[in-house]
């Protein structure tokens, strides 16, 4: 299999995970922390500004996905493409749980 698809599909996973905390905040009406914030990825952006990018990056990794299919056909646990992006999926994840949840446990700013 082909690194660029493997890569590919680890960002498109990474990318569809991250949209889901800002269009959830962002469609609840509440503020999040996106990297247009001050500081960057700590201070809340208003719910306006988390639907916009959670669009994005939901769009983004949808937009891979498509090319990853043509190259190689998803197969859910049989190829290195869907656990690319499961892995990638995950990794956002966690890291966007450890992160945000160290964000809301600090005092406001």
């Amino acid at each position: 299999m082909p690194l660029i698809l493997i890569i590919l599909s680890f960002l498109a996973g990474a990318l569809i995970c991250n949209a889901v905390p800002h269009l959830a905040a962002g469609l609840r009406g509440e503020p999040f922390p996106t990297p247009f914030a001050s500081p960057p990825g700590a201070g809340l952006s208003p719910p306006l500004v988390n639907v916009l990018w959670g669009w994005l990056s939901l769009f983004i990794g949808l937009a891979i996905l498509p090319h990853l299919v043509i190259l190689s056909p998803v197969t859910p646990f049989f190829n290195s493409a869907w656990l690319a992006f499961a892995l990638g999926f995950l990794l956002s994840g966690l890291f966007l749980a450890w992160h945000f949840g160290r964000v809301r446990a600090a005092p406001p700013r």
